[in-house]
C-alpha cells in the first residue's frame, strides 16, 4: 500500500499540429521541430541560479539574438524612440508617426523569463506598441538577474508609473505585458495599490507568467507540446526572486488579492506552457468582480505564432480594440 495518489500515465504518442489553424501558423510550429520530432528549444538548457557567470554569459547571447530579431523587425515600423532614465530606471519612449494623442500612455513591460528582452529589443517592443495602439508608449528597460534580483525589476516599473502619474490621470494610462512582463504588470499592481496608487484605465496580459511556483495543470499537460517554451523556467525564476518566497503576491501575483484591479485582457493559446496562469487569473479576476476577457487561441504557442500569421493579426486586433475602449 501506498499514500502516493496515482498519476496519469500515457503511452508514447505523436502529437500532430492541427488543420484548424492557417498554413502559416503551422508552417511556424513545424520550423521548431527537429526531424528528430523533439522541439529545437529543447537543445537549451537554463544554468541553475547559483551559477552567475553561466548567467551572465547566456543573458549576453540571448540578448543579443533577441536584439538582432528586434533590428530585423523594426523596419517595418513608423514610431520614433527616445531613451530617458529615471534614477536608476531606463525607459524606451516610443512616439507614434502622425497625431498622438498627449493626454494617454502606454506602459509596455517586455517578455524574456525575468532575464532576457532589454536593450534594443525592449525599445522595439516599445515602437510596436505606439504603431498599435497609437499612443506615446513607454518601455520599460528593467534591471535584471543576475545582476539586479527581485525586486529591482519590480522598483523600475513603480518608478516609471508613477512619473507617468504625475503627468496624466491614471484613467488615460493603460499597462501591458508579455510573459514575463505580464508577471511584473499584475505585480506592480498590486504594489501600487498597497502603496495608495490609483489603477491605470486597464490591464493587458498576454501569456502571463503570474505563477513563478509553476503549480497549474498545463506546466505538465503542455510540456514540450509547447514548442516554444518546451518546459520549467524554475531556474529563472529562483534566479529573480533570489531566495525570497516564489508564492508571495508581488512575485506571483496570481496569489495576491486582485480586488479593486482595473478591466484585464488575458491571452494565451493551447498549446501554451502558460495556459494555466491565463485560466487561473481570469477566474481569480472574475471572482474579485473585475471585468476580465480571456481569449485562448487554437494551437497557439507561448508568445504566438512568431507574429506574422492570420492569428497573430486577429490577436493584435482584439488588443487594440480593448485598449481603445478603455481609455478613460
Amino acid at each position: 500500500m501506498t499514500d502516493t495518489p496515482p498519476n496519469l500515465r500515457l503511452a508514447a504518442r505523436d502529437v500532430p499540429f492541427p488543420s484548424s489553424i492557417s498554413d502559416t501558423a503551422r508552417a511556424s510550429l513545424e520550423r521548431l521541430v527537429g526531424a528528430d520530432g523533439v522541439p529545437v528549444n529543447a537543445r537549451y538548457v537554463m544554468p541553475p541560479p547559483e551559477d552567475r557567470a553561466a548567467w551572465s554569459r547566456m543573458k549576453t547571447a540571448v540578448d543579443a539574438q533577441y536584439g538582432a530579431a528586434a533590428r530585423e523587425a523594426a523596419g517595418a515600423l513608423v514610431s520614433t524612440v527616445e531613451t530617458i532614465t529615471l534614477g536608476d530606471t531606463v525607459v524606451h519612449v516610443a512616439t507614434p508617426a502622425g497625431g498622438v494623442r498627449a493626454d494617454r500612455a502606454y506602459i509596455e513591460l517586455h517578455g524574456g523569463a525575468l532575464v532576457f528582452g532589454g536593450g534594443e529589443a525592449c525599445a522595439v517592443g516599445a515602437r510596436k506598441q505606439a504603431d498599435l495602439h497609437g499612443v506615446r508608449c513607454y518601455g520599460v528597460d528593467y534591471r535584471t538577474p543576475p545582476e539586479h534580483p527581485y525586486p529591482a525589476a519590480l522598483d523600475d516599473c513603480l518608478v516609471t508609473y508613477r512619473h507617468l502619474l504625475e503627468r496624466h490621470a491614471p484613467e488615460h494610462i493603460i499597462v501591458g505585458g508579455r510573459s514575463a512582463g505580464g508577471n511584473l504588470a499584475a505585480a506592480m499592481l498590486l504594489r501600487a495599490r498597497d502603496e495608495g496608487l490609483p489603477m491605470p484605465a486597464a490591464l493587458v496580459l498576454l501569456s502571463p507568467e503570474v505563477d513563478l511556483t509553476e503549480s497549474g495543470d498545463s506546466f505538465e499537460v503542455n510540456r514540450f507540446v509547447d514548442v516554444v517554451l518546451v518546459g520549467s523556467l524554475m531556474s529563472n525564476n529562483r534566479l529573480y526572486a533570489d531566495g525570497a518566497d516564489l508564492s508571495a503576491p508581488y512575485l506571483s501575483p496570481l496569489f495576491g488579492d486582485l480586488a479593486g484591479f482595473p478591466p484585464t485582457f488575458l491571452q494565451s493559446g493551447t498549446r501554451d506552457l502558460f495556459l494555466s496562469n491565463a485560466a487561473r487569473m481570469h477566474r481569480k479576476l472574475r471572482k474579485a468582480g473585475v471585468h476580465a476577457e480571456l481569449h485562448v487561441f487554437e494551437a497557439m504557442p507561448h508568445g504566438g505564432f512568431g507574429g506574422h500569421t492570420p492569428e497573430d493579426a486577429e490577436l493584435a486586433a482584439e488588443v487594440q480594440a480593448f485598449v481603445a475602449s478603455h481609455w478613460g
